[in-house]
This record gives C-alpha cells, sequence and structure tokens, in this order.
C-alpha cells in the first residue's frame, strides 16, 4: 500500500524538490504552502507521516506541530521539523515532533528518516 506524505513549506522550489524525491520513492506527496487549514488537509488527506519547515509565515512550523500532536484525531501521526536554524533544534523536544532533519539536508537522510519513521521498505 502506498504510504502518504503530507509537506507544508512555504518555499515552493523546496515543496517541488520533495515531491519529486518522494514521487520517486514511492509515496504519494501532497504539499502545501501555508498551514492554514492544516487539520482539515490531514482529516481530509489522511497522510502517513507529516514534514513540515519551521519557520514559516505568520507562525512557526512547532507550533504547528504541537497543534498536531495534542489533538486527538492527529496525535499518532509522525511529524518531521525541517529546519536551517540550528539553534532552534534543541528547543524541538518541546513541540513533540518525531523527528528533525537540518536544512540543508541530504536527500539520503531525509528518505532515510521518513522510512524508518513508518518501517517502510519499497518494493
Amino acid at each position: 500500500m502506498t504510504k502518504r506524505l503530507l509537506i507544508l513549506d512555504d518555499d515552493k522550489d523546496i515543496l517541488d524538490v520533495m515531491c519529486e524525491i518522494f514521487s520517486g520513492e514511492g509515496y504519494e506527496v501532497k504539499t502545501i504552502e501555508n498551514a492554514d487549514n492544516i487539520l482539515n488537509d490531514i482529516k481530509y488527506y489522511h497522510p502517513d507521516i507529516i514534514l513540515i519547515d519551521y519557520i514559516l509565515k505568520g507562525i512557526n512550523g512547532g507550533e504547528i506541530c504541537h497543534q498536531i500532536k495534542t489533538n486527538v484525531a492527529t496525535c499518532t501521526i509522525p511529524v518531521i521539523i525541517v529546519t536551517a536554524y540550528s539553534r532552534v533544534i534543541n528547543s524541538l523536544g518541546d513541540y513533540g515532533c518525531n523527528s528533525f532533519v537540518s536544512k540543508p539536508f541530504e536527500v539520503t537522510e531525509l528518505v532515510q528518516q521518513v522510512n524508518e519513521l513508518l518501517n517502510y521498505e519499497k518494493v
């Protein structure tokens, strides 16, 4: 069964790259550029895992992660925060994310993190 990945980033170029990477890895990918309706997006898309950029317009990805992790309907979905700000890494535990990846990221590291959280092996 194809795993679903939801990616939130306000940089269209990053979304395009991540979509290509994970589509090539066999994932079904949905990308969104803002978090205005993130819980609705999750409800209707049913992702198996979520990747969130830490720095977004208007709100940080950590706060969105916290919303996901404290909502009974979404709290079990693994969340990876992607950040270019290494100083932020030490505070990520407060948001409840399952993992984080630093930007610029190595493609193999990012794919490995996702696969490990989902116990997913390509067929």
